[in-house]
């Protein structure tokens, strides 16, 4: 019989106005990797908080009990004593500091007299990246490494405390699939050749399913069931009914088609340079039609110019020397600025909604009607009155689970956040959206609300470009698709025509050429 390694028993934790986790109960045995899964504010981060010692001793109710111990952790430093170690979803690396100096910061190396000991310093922490997998230098900056490569450094970074128990929250949401598939393979690794236990928190339960023994289910802040790969007949869609409380019978709700032959924006030529290294061009040549009604998609692998492409549109957002014609009706249009964008009637939803989307010191309310606050305005005071009115609408709307409209936006959960940026831009009144992974680090049961709410606007005759990195969500999304690679549109496919295999196959016979030629 395995030994347990954690227990939690009855971990109740309270927020103003909500209860994030009731009763909560999870055993990990050791050497086991355990999923935790559940809808967007079903309590999965919250309880990771606690164990972690984020939310100190006193503030909840209930017991954690770690290698047979009651702990009362007071912070981090007190649960990284014992060896259990969290990595959050936005990474905590310092960019302008190397490798080596992030793996040790606040745990130097040092000699007497608190002096670094740079030697050691270096020295160790080339071991642990071997460990992981990665051949860079200790000394390279983190900012001059990819995103997949820093989640590595934080898995290594882990292993310099002496990991006992590796906490990783949606380490893979803004990966590609190869490196998804580089950190889930890591995690069995160090599973089956040192024995470290895993806690794994996501979204993607094709990623649960392929390295998870065990899976416990949070609904609504409460435990659910924990199911056994060995012994459960564990499939996604016996997760999904888990997590929902209910059969989600289609993943992409039916969309009646709803494209009219007006062309609502043309992009001809459109060619973008880099803002830093202004001699390379980041997008080539790229010429579409995005027609009203329309959910039209762009796929590309990470580094193909999607978000570059849309940015650049969006008002000159993003790039240097762009050149090139933007159509809206069949009329020019010419966009210096945000603001000229915005008030022509077109909309950027960012792929990063914590860092450039939202406000996250601010309220429902503040975030839903900055885009255009002369909506709520008379005579350029802002009617408070009827902005918290439209708020509300929208929040009713879009189903935004939140006590008021004068909620935090960074107390809401990451399903929610998304459900208020869309709000946001929605509000504005556009004509045309750029949707840049509109629902990355969102939960099943949240991902088919905000298909709901792009379809409802498709029906509206509202023009959608939906640029996304999940390649099932492309196809069952959208009624054209448009292939990027290496900042050129390679391939269009009707819906009709489209598939996984047509679709990569091209982006790889392209690959192929651009090297040899």
């Amino acid at each position: 019989m395995a030994k347990k390694l954690l227990e939690m028993h009855s971990i109740t934790k309270e927020f103003p106005g909500v209860k994030a986790l009731n009763n909560v109960n999870i055993t990990v045995e050791e050497g086991e990797i355990h999923a935790i899964v559940g809808e967007n504010g079903a309590g999965k981060s919250t309880l990771m908080n606690v164990l972690s010692g984020v939310y100190p001793y006193g503030s909840y109710t209930g017991d954690i009990y770690f290698d047979g111990q009651l702990c009362r952790f007071h912070n981090i430093k007190d649960s990284e004593r014992l060896g259990i170690v969290i990595i959050h979803q936005e990474l905590a690396l310092v960019p302008y500091l190397s490798i080596g100096e992030n793996m040790f910061l606040g745990n130097e190396r040092q000699r007497r007299r608190g002096i670094v000991d740079w030697n050691e310093t270096f020295q160790e922490a080339e071991e642990h990246l071997r460990v992981v997998g990665l051949e860079e230098n200790p000394r390279t900056l983190v900012k001059d490494i990819s995103v997949g490569k820093q989640q590595l450094v934080e898995i290594a970074k882990a292993l310099a405390k002496d990991v006992r128990l590796l906490i990783l929250d949606e380490p893979t949401s803004s990966l590609n699939e190869a490196d998804s598939r580089k950190v889930l393979d890591l995690l069995l690794s160090l599973k089956r050749e040192r024995g470290i236990t895993s806690i794994l928190i996501s979204h993607k339960l094709n990623e649960v399913a392929y390295c998870a023994d065990r899976i416990t289910i949070l609904r609504d802040g409460s435990t659910v069931e924990t199911l056994d790969k060995y012994s459960d007949d564990v499939t996604e869609e016996r997760i999904i009914r888990g997590m929902v409380g209910r059969e989600m019978t289609e993943r992409y709700p039916h969309r009646p088609k709803t494209i009219r032959s007006d062309v609502a924006l043309e992009v001809k030529d459109w060619t973008v340079h880099h803002e830093i290294y202004t001699e390379r061009k980041v997008v080539n040549g790229v010429s579409f039609k995005l027609h009203k009604g329309e959910v039209a998609g762009i796929y590309g692998l990470m580094g193909s110019g999607r978000s570059e492409l849309a940015l650049s549109i969006f008002g000159r957002a993003y790039g240097s020397r762009i050149s090139g014609t933007l159509l809206k009706d069949g009329q020019p249009l010419e966009l210096y600025s945000v603001p000229d964008a915005i008030a022509a009637g077109l909309i950027y939803v960012t792929e990063d909604r914590k860092e450039s989307g939202l406000i996250l010191g601010s309220s429902i309310m503040h975030n839903i009607t900055l885009p255009r606050m002369e909506f709520v305005s008379n005579r350029g005071r802002i009617d408070r009155d009827l902005e918290r009115k439209t708020a509300n609408n929208y929040r009713e709307t879009l189903g935004i689970k939140a006590p008021s409209v004068e909620q935090f936006v960074g107390n809401l959960s990451g399903g929610n956040q998304q459900k208020v940026l869309l709000a946001k831009w929605i509000y504005s009144k556009p004509d045309i959206l750029l949707l840049d992974e509109p629902t990355r680090g969102v939960d099943v049961g949240a991902k088919f609300e905000i298909y709901q709410i792009i379809n409802d606007l498709a029906k509206q005759g509202k023009a959608i470009l939906f640029i996304s990195s999940e390649l099932p969500e492309i196809l069952g999304m959208c009624d054209r698709i448009y292939v990027m690679n290496n900042g050129r549109i390679i391939a269009e496919f009707p819906q009709s025509e489209a598939t996984q295999e047509g679709i990569m196959n091209c982006i790889m016979q392209h690959s192929k050429g651009e090297i040899g030629a």
